[in-house]
């Protein structure tokens, strides 16, 4: 008998997200088809893993992506039309357990459409020049040095009233 691995989903008006969270995993295979069939089976340590889901309208399969990495499997779906789905399975109902919300992908309809026209998915900003060199991180800035000295002057005070608790108190004066 197989398991099911925990899919995370997210979507846009053009493409849903569906991450397989399944570390490590071999003999990974995927069908998508045009229906909106969505199979996917992989195994684990030996334990096979799989998932046979209708989504909610049709895909476009050849437009699809998939990045197999060593902690998940991403699959980026591309709709046929670009429109926001109701829930991500045809059937009506309370989602399989396995299917989660990805809150770090999802993004509300409303949100998409004042989304501005910089998507930085794309951009390689290694090549960069920020001036991310010129920084020296072993010289502590200015604010850093006054910090220290202020926790500094602080043990110091500390071990000043400890001394005075401890000096025995002089004949004739009071002890609070």
């Amino acid at each position: 008998m197989s398991r099911h691995p925990t899919i995370k989903w997210a979507q846009r008006s053009d493409q849903i997200f569906l991450t397989v969270d399944l570390p490590d995993a071999n003999d990974v295979k995927l069908k998508l088809e045009p229906q909106g069939r969505f199979v996917f089976s992989a195994t684990k340590d030996g334990i096979p893993y799989e998932v046979d889901i209708e989504l909610y309208d049709k895909i476009n399969a050849e437009e699809s992506k998939v990045n197999n990495g060593a902690r998940n499997i991403v699959y980026v779906i591309k709709k046929t039309e670009s429109k926001w789905w109701n829930r991500l399975l045809k059937q009506e109902g309370k989602p399989p357990v396995f299917l989660k919300v990805d809150w770090d992908k999802w993004i509300d309809e409303d949100d998409e459409k004042e989304k501005t026209d910089m998507d930085f998915n794309d951009m390689d900003f290694s090549n960069l020049n920020l001036g991310g060199d010129e920084l020296d991180m072993d010289e502590p800035d200015d604010e850093q040095e006054g910090i220290e000295e202020e926790e500094e002057e602080e043990e110091n005070k500390g071990d000043e009233i400890k001394k005075s608790k401890d000096e025995p108190v002089a004949a004739g004066s009071e002890e609070v």
